[in-house]
Parts: C-alpha cells; sequence; structure tokens
C-alpha cells in the first residue's frame, strides 16, 4: 500500500479521464498546458505552453490532420481504400499518414526538398509515398502544393486536403485547441502567440479566443525571419515584404492564406523573432526546463516571453509547443550545421554541452 503523501501526489496528477479513447483519431487533443517555470518567474507572469508534442502523431498538426481528411469524407471526396494527397512540409504529412493508416486510406506527400530526413524517414516507416520537390515560391506551378493538387486531380477516389486553404484546419483549433486552453485556464488567459504555417493554429485559437472573451485576449502573432507576415500586420496590410531566411520548419508564409484571412483583423501586433533568439530559448529550455522541443516551438517560446514582457507583470500568456526536437536533432545539435548557419556563439557557454553531434 502507498503512503498516503505518495498516493495524494500521484493522485494529483491525474488530469485526464481513465476511460479508453477509439484509436489513433480518438488521442488527438486534450494536450497539457505546461507552465514554462523559469520565464514564469523571471517576467511575473504566467507562461503556458500547449504540449502538442503529447499528441499521438507527435505534433500540433495531427489535429487539422484529422478534420481535413473528416472534411473530405464528409464532401464525399474519398471513399474507402481512396487516396489523401497533401502538399506539406512535414508534419502535416505526419499527422496525415497516420491517420490514414487509421481509417484505410493510401497516403501521398509532396514536400519541399530542403526539410529534415528525420522527418522524410518518418513518413516513409507510416508507409506515405513520399515525393521530395524542389522548393519554390508558390506562384510557381511546381510549387509543391500545386503538384499535389494535381496529382490528387488525375486520380480516381482521391482528395487533396489542401491544408493551407481548407478551413476544415482552422476549425480543427476553433472546436478543439481554444477551448482546451480556455478550459485549462479557467478563462484566465489574457494573450494567446504563435507563429503561422498554414494560419489554421494561430487563427482558429484567436477566433476561438477573442469570441469567448469578448475581445479581451490579445493576440500577437510570430514571425520568422523570410515570413511576410510581420510587415503585413504591421503595415496594417499594405505590405508583404520577405526578406532573409530561417532554421524553422514548417512556418512563415509568403501570403495570406484562407485559414488566415477571415481572422486577420482579430491580431493586436506580431512578433518579429531572429533565428538566435529561437535557437538560444530551444537550448535554454532544455537546460532549464528539461523540454526538448523543435525550433518553431522555442520560437513560439521566445514571442510568450516578448508578449509577458509587452503586457506586465501578472498576465497569463499562452504558446503552442508545436513539437518535439527529435525530428530536427541532426541539425539543431550539430555543431557543424550550427556553424554552417552561424549559430553557434547564440548559444552561451554553458549550454554548448548540448551540441553533441559533429
Amino acid at each position: 500500500m502507498f503512503p498516503r503523501r505518495l498516493y495524494a501526489t500521484a493522485a494529483s496528477r491525474l488530469v485526464t479521464s481513465a476511460k479508453p479513447v477509439d484509436g489513433f483519431v480518438g488521442a488527438i487533443g486534450n494536450t497539457p498546458l505546461v507552465r514554462i517555470n523559469n520565464l514564469s518567474k523571471e517576467t511575473g507572469c504566467e507562461i503556458l505552453g500547449k504540449a502538442e508534442f503529447m499528441n499521438p502523431g507527435g505534433s500540433v498538426k495531427d489535429r487539422a490532420a484529422l478534420f481535413v481528411v473528416e472534411d473530405a469524407e464528409r464532401k464525399g471526396l474519398v471513399r474507402p481504400g481512396g487516396t489523401i494527397v497533401e502538399g506539406t512540409a512535414g508534419n502535416t504529412g505526419i499527422g496525415l499518414a497516420h491517420v490514414c493508416r487509421a481509417k484505410g486510406y493510401k497516403c501521398v506527400i509532396y514536400m519541399p526538398d530542403t526539410q529534415s530526413q528525420e522527418k522524410i524517414d518518418l513518413l516513409k516507416m507510416l508507409g506515405a509515398d513520399v515525393r521530395p520537390v524542389p522548393a519554390v515560391a508558390f506562384d510557381n506551378p511546381m510549387n509543391y502544393n500545386h503538384q499535389a493538387k494535381r496529382y490528387a486531380e488525375s486520380l480516381d477516389n482521391a482528395a487533396w486536403t489542401n491544408q493551407f486553404d481548407n478551413t476544415a484546419n482552422r476549425q480543427a483549433h476553433i472546436e478543439t485547441t481554444g477551448p482546451e486552453i480556455w478550459a485549462q485556464t479557467e478563462g484566465k488567459v489574457d494573450g494567446f502567440t504563435c507563429a503561422t504555417g498554414t494560419g489554421g493554429t494561430f487563427a482558429g485559437t484567436t477566433r476561438f479566443l477573442k469570441d469567448v472573451s469578448g475581445g479581451r485576449v490579445k493576440a500577437f502573432v510570430a514571425d520568422p525571419p523570410g515570413s511576410v507576415i510581420h510587415s503585413y500586420v504591421k503595415s496594417k496590410g499594405k505590405e508583404l515584404v520577405r526578406g532573409g531566411s530561417s532554421i524553422t520548419e514548417g512556418i512563415g508564409q509568403g501570403r495570406i492564406t484562407d485559414n488566415m484571412q477571415p481572422d486577420v483583423g482579430l491580431i493586436d501586433d506580431a512578433l518579429k523573432i531572429p533565428d538566435a533568439d529561437t535557437i538560444h530559448m530551444l537550448y535554454r529550455l532544455l537546460d532549464e526546463e528539461g523540454i526538448y522541443l523543435g525550433a518553431s516551438s522555442a520560437l513560439n517560446v521566445v514571442a510568450a516571453y516578448e508578449m509577458a514582457k509587452i503586457l506586465g507583470p501578472g498576465k497569463t500568456i499562452v504558446t503552442v509547443l508545436c513539437d518535439g526536437a527529435y525530428r530536427y536533432q541532426s541539425r539543431l545539435f550539430s555543431r557543424k550545421w550550427l556553424e554552417s548557419k552561424g549559430l553557434v556563439d547564440a548559444i552561451p557557454a554553458h549550454l554548448q554541452k548540448y551540441i553533441v553531434l559533429a
């Protein structure tokens, strides 16, 4: 028999239902909200991260993957035994590959050839037909999204899920992520921030939180170098300035997607996050919090930290911890790669012990 104190501690950590869920699909969502302890103490705010790396497919994109597939099913675009096709930089493809396996569909993924080998290998292990293609701008007909659409149209019983402009993606976060954050903070959230790729996570979550709070919750969009979102927001829609490039994968955008467009007016501010700040935070979170995150997640935490300083002490700020670092470890913890990006010096000397790969 457990001592009473030990039992009470264990019981206090039981925060989810003990009932079984229905397979992979049933396990998506209801992720914990994790307090970033040191940053919270430093700012006098509650800085909380939605632990989306705890989804069964390992990222926030499991939510969108499920909703876009179910949208195709409802519209009769795909029937049992059919094929799901998507253009994706990685995590949506991984989520789709899982959902397709669970539902019995084939999965074909077109992706830029700039993505990490870990993501490509995982997609293949999940049974997806992976087709890396040269990374070109969206207005180029050989862009990976356009190739995915054309291929789906060439097949019988196939659907292009169109994650960037299919608003079922945004709806996933209106129906799940936003309500979860509201419930987990007991309605006390003051600010929400994250970066955008498709725009679904930011826009859907922002829409719900703005509506349920009567507009009280502030929404700051975070943006990496090379993306146009920061300039678009700061210029009130007059500019789409793209400059530089980023180490992050799957975030940043060269246009305003259909997922993002309905909620652009809800954005209170935009934060441009340099790669040096992102990589520093990535290593800091590993060292101080024991949280092993990818670069987009680290960028989101930097944005939450900056938002906390702007809004001031006593506020509750929520961001999204999109996925773990294991999908990028061959780069993020490689001295050679970090040197090639000019980022080694951004990592303080006491944290460089984590650069364990050549």
